[in-house]
């Protein structure tokens, strides 16, 4: 029979259920078992693929079927679109948009509303006809506000203090909108819940104290809303009324003040040229040499808040983190990531710049990735952030035991660090491009810019480059 076993391998590769490999983690999986209809199994897959909520999906099938010889034949391929999702119900938007305007204290925690790059606009002119309104992007795998707008608030701009007093809070397409043995809304907040996956079905637990729930688009339900309130002839009227501009003048005073609290924090570090490198300096100094629209990919994990503080996402489509587990992510999602950006835009010749800790580049199969970036022309920036190791599980174990042993451990006794003789990332990227991918090192705050725009130029240039920055304690 062709397509049967000619190999030695094909005995021990033939598992009784591949497809539950990866089934946890797909929108949809499959085995095709006949040639026959093989074209509509492939398009059932898509639609998965392509409607909301997105996702991978998995096929499998034995090479007996797939050698099968078939009859042509023809589908109507225009029948196999993606699922259209709805909007919101009218009166539910009549209600949450009267509630928007009433509340003294109205905030909106997102998530990943910002896949929808017209959402972020949207969101944005929402937040503009609401004056006082504030908006907490929780999720930051994709940028869904503006973090240079007033109304932005961050995990070290005020974001709990927010949360814990407002008296309105809508949730937009968000896992995980806060930690409640961290941080909770106060016990009379009204909350309204809008997402693509309200119910949040492939996690086992999920719940926030909503009022109302509603499975929806959040762009339309975004647009709906701007559009309710601004032909409301009374709620226009009261949004007119001074208080809302002295909210408005209050977010433009708190953001500045914000802002200029986030410069403080690597401002002193560079009147010494030998001072060791922070994330905060480190941060702020690649946003000020790459190109505004930078493309930022990245998987800092322990450094991501300090990290994004200082790069200050407010592009849409311009910044991308990974959402649940996966360290070395970042390093292959870049290459994609490229690869997409020069085929929408081929003129435009995006930059992409991939910022990820050295735990994570281990993880990133990076021989693969950056054979991958010279052979294919396909030049991005990699900043690695050499801690020495993995801090994460030392700050997991914090939370569970704050005063617990792991917190005086050595990395070495907790086989989380690298020792004395850490990976040389910048030569491994190196020698997988055969030279074609240029590498560097920075240690001290003198040399940041130095090291930075040199590969700056080498990635305008058209060769990848690698910047292994070693941060200090």
């Amino acid at each position: 029979m062709r397509g049967s076993r000619t190999e030695f391998i094909h005995w021990l590769q033939d598992i009784p259920e591949q497809k539950a490999l990866v089934a946890q983690y797909c929108r949809y999986t499959a085995e095709i078992k006949t040639g026959k209809n093989v074209k509509q199994l492939v398009n059932r897959a898509l639609q998965f693929a392509t409607s909301d909520p997105k996702g991978p999906v998995y096929l499998v099938g034995a090479r007996e079927v797939m050698e099968e010889e078939l009859e042509p034949y023809d589908i109507v391929q225009e029948q196999w679109t993606p699922v259209v999702t709805g909007s919101m119900p009218e009166l539910a938007i009549a209600e949450i948009a009267q509630a928007l305007v009433d509340a003294q204290r109205p905030m909106i925690v997102t998530g990943f509303t910002g896949r929808r790059q017209e959402s972020v606009p949207e969101l944005v002119r929402l937040a503009e006809l609401v004056k006082g309104l504030q908006v907490y992007d929780a999720g930051t795998t994709e940028l869904s506000f503006p973090f240079n707008h007033r109304s932005c608030i961050s995990p070290t701009t005020g974001a709990s203090k927010a949360l814990e007093s407002a008296d309105l809070i809508l949730v937009l397409d968000c896992d995980v909108p806060w930690i409640p043995t961290q941080h909770r809304p106060r016990a009379d907040a009204r909350i309204f819940h809008i997402d693509i996956d309200p119910l949040k079905a492939q996690m086992a637990l999920f719940y926030i104290p909503a009022t109302a729930r509603y499975r929806a688009d959040s762009y339309s339900a975004i647009c709906q809303l701007y559009a309710y309130i601004s032909s409301s002839q009374s709620l226009s009227a009261r949004l007119s009324e001074p208080i809302y501009r002295d909210r408005w003048d209050a977010l433009a005073a708190s953001h500045s003040a914000a802002m200029g609290a986030i410069a403080a924090k690597f401002a002193p570090l560079s009147d010494d040229p030998d001072a060791a490198i922070t994330i905060s300096y480190l941060s702020a100094r690649i946003r000020a040499l790459v190109p505004h629209d930078t493309v930022y990919v990245t998987e800092a994990v322990t450094n991501h808040v300090r990290m994004t503080e200082q790069l200050q996402p407010s592009l849409p489509g311009t910044w991308f983190t990974k959402g649940a587990g996966g360290l070395g992510w970042a390093c292959g999602a870049a290459l994609g990531i490229k690869l997409a950006a020069s085929h929408t835009n081929p003129e435009e010749k995006a930059f992409v710049c991939c910022i990820t800790g050295d735990g994570s580049f281990v993880f990133s199969h990076p021989t693969s990735v950056y054979w991958i970036s010279a052979h294919y022309s396909l030049p991005m920036l990699t900043i690695v952030l050499n801690n020495g190791g993995w801090a994460a599980p030392r700050h997991s174990a914090k939370f569970v035991n704050p005063d617990g042993p792991a917190q005086y451990a050595t990395k070495e006794e907790l086989g989380i660090g690298f020792g004395d003789l850490p990976p040389d990332y910048g030569a491994i990227a190196e020698a997988a491009g055969r030279g074609r991918i240029w590498k560097g090192r920075v240690e001290r705050v003198g040399d940041v810019d130095r090291v930075l725009g040199e590969a700056i130029a080498v990635v305008k240039g058209g060769r990848g480059a690698v910047v292994d920055a070693v941060l200090g304690p």
